[in-house]
């Protein structure tokens, strides 16, 4: 059963926060595309930040397009972080499995990934959102504000890669993996 636990603790991880960790990264310099654009390419597909072919071959993500990339980036945010609920859930059913519940290596990854998840909550997702919406509404986008939403989207990676490492390592541990 522990391996089991384990295994959906893992793939839960990789599915869930992978994708956040990723399209939260994009968001920044998606926004600064879409703002500095400041054309209508209407109809255009996303290009999602360069990753993909410009459709309109405008050779920018800018305008309408570029909002949607922006939109897209940020509800792939949203849906996945509801989703890496699972990642902590499992994650205390495995440790509890194996008995290591008190382990400090554990309590540590703990602390850190409630801190992970307080970072996203609290600064991360509403500063996608309030730039978000500067955009849609044609209001200016200050440089400013995507260097504190990559900031704090660097430390939310910071935390989850720290996470990831104390998994691995697990200092302390008597389970001999």
């Amino acid at each position: 059963m522990t391996k089991f636990l384990l295994s959906l603790h893992v793939l839960a991880a990789i599915l869930a926060v992978g994708p956040v960790t990723v399209a939260a990264s994009m968001f920044p310099p998606a926004v600064r595309r879409a703002a500095l654009s400041g054309t209508d390419t209407a109809g255009s597909a996303p290009d999602l930040a360069g990753l993909l072919p410009d459709p309109d071959g405008a050779g920018g993500a800018g305008g309408a397009g570029g909002v949607a990339t922006v939109r897209l980036l940020h509800r792939i945010c949203r849906v996945y972080a509801g989703l890496g609920i699972a990642v902590p859930v499992l994650g205390l059913a495995t440790a509890l499995a194996m008995g290591v519940l008190g382990d400090t290596w554990l309590v540590v990854s703990i602390t850190l990934t409630t801190a992970a998840a307080g970072v996203l909550v609290a600064f991360v997702l509403p500063r996608q959102e309030e730039l978000l919406d500067r955009l849609t509404q044609h209001r200016p986008v200050e440089r400013a504000g995507t260097a504190r939403l990559a900031m704090f989207t660097g430390v939310f990676n910071l935390l989850w890669a720290t996470v990831t490492v104390l998994m691995i390592v697990r200092p302390g541990s008597t389970t001999g993996a």
